[in-house]
């Protein structure tokens, strides 16, 4: 299930010939048929922003969004003017065949940053995509695959409520960090939401899923995350519940991508406890998340405590007040850190299974949070070094 889970919207995913990779579906088109367009979207803070981030942003600034049509193979980030064009007549194109204006098509891009895309073939995909439009679940499953770049699985979600539906697909593998991924999102609601409430729900759900996961510390110019409401289920939900199912589905989006980073052998769970607020705990876990000898040393199945409480050390103190003498590291439930200093041995730790839980304990309140991180293996590099999209 995917985008099409929730009435209301079709979706397709072509092969439109934008990918370096022949024969690869390149272009999504998703159709919200309605009665209602409402919508909400996130964005990266990049301030190399693509242009169809620059164009999107518009677009769902007023809160209503017919569709969206997304690509991979071709960032068109950092192409000027003539990049932006490019997203404009994209869009144009979608609303002729929707019936409707190109300030209700929100544009998606993902790829290889600096270049132009081969706009012939963007707009005559886009003709095909809409020729193929089904709200059967081959149809998300097709524009699930349409958007992935070097992710090596599809991404997708499904939730119900009480009488109406969740769908959503994201794409995301590397250039990863807080404030997004190199990601793109669409999630779809049958519920009746206005705008406000979708993207008063979208905020606090990206808050804590898409913006607490790191593959490699890099932010990337493209992220979009887009939540659309059709009305099709003609239910107005349970405020707690509808944004309880929202960040559900966001965080669901967000595990998968941990799961499928870039070369990972490890997925890492990073969770501070005994932090004096929320920020200082979230805080903690980035810095220890963000650390590449860190990583380096999982991908080699080697929980070396060390390298944990040294990144902790570098956020200051007026951020996260500690004392480091009482703060405690468990590894796979083995205490290898006690009290700022060794504890049990590290070779009783096993780090044999994909999921490695590292838990730090401040010992200075109450507060928590949690980050998730991947490994970085020699696959990494080699994937990274020859970038094709």
């Amino acid at each position: 299930m995917s985008v099409t889970f929730a009435k209301g919207f079709s979706a397709a995913g072509v092969a439109a010939g934008i990918s370096s990779i022949e024969g690869k579906k390149d272009l999504a088109l998703v159709v919200n048929q309605g009665p209602l367009d409402s919508a909400a979207g996130v964005f990266t803070f990049n301030r190399f922003c693509a242009a169809p981030v620059q164009w999107s942003r518009k677009t769902v600034a007023d809160g209503h969004i017919k569709a969206v049509v997304l690509n991979s193979g071709g960032a068109n980030a950092c192409t000027g003017q003539a990049g932006y064009e490019q997203s404009a007549a994209t869009a144009k194109k979608v609303a002729e065949l929707v019936g409707t204006q190109p300030d209700e098509i929100a544009v998606c891009s993902t790829g290889l940053i600096g270049e132009l895309l081969p706009l012939d073939h963007v707009l005559s995909g886009v003709e095909s995509a809409y020729a193929a439009l089904s709200d059967d679940d081959q149809a998300g499953s097709d524009a699930s695959h349409a958007i992935m770049t070097t992710d090596t699985k599809p991404k997708t979600v499904s939730l119900e409520g009480d009488g109406y539906r969740i769908g959503g697909m994201v794409k995301g593998s590397g250039m990863i960090a807080p404030q997004l991924a190199t990601m793109l999102c669409v999630i779809t609601t049958d519920a009746a939401v206005g705008a406000g409430q979708l993207q008063a729900a979208l905020n606090a759900a990206v808050d804590h899923s898409f913006n607490r996961i790191d593959v490699d510390g890099c932010m990337s110019t493209n992220d979009t995350v887009l939540l659309l409401a059709s009305g099709a289920s003609d239910v107005e939900p349970d405020p707690d519940e509808f944004n309880a199912l929202v960040a559900k589905a966001c965080a669901s989006l967000a595990r998968q991508i941990i799961g499928d980073g870039e070369g990972a052998s490890h997925d890492v769970r990073i969770t501070v406890t005994g932090a004096t607020t929320e920020s200082a705990a979230l805080a903690c876990a980035r810095a220890v998340a963000a650390s590449n000898l860190l990583k380096c040393a999982i991908a080699g199945n080697d929980p070396n405590w060390g390298r944990i409480v040294s990144s902790l050390g570098t956020v200051p103190v007026e951020e996260a007040p500690y004392d480091s003498q009482k703060v405690t590291v468990d590894v796979n439930g083995v205490r290898i850190c006690e009290n700022g200093g060794a504890g049990r041995d590290r070779s009783e730790v096993d780090m044999t299974p994909r999921e490695v839980h590292i838990d730090i304990d401040l010992n200075a309140g109450d507060e928590q949070a949690t980050v998730w991180t991947d490994d970085l293996t020699h696959e990494y590099v080699h994937i990274n070094a020859d970038y094709e999209s």
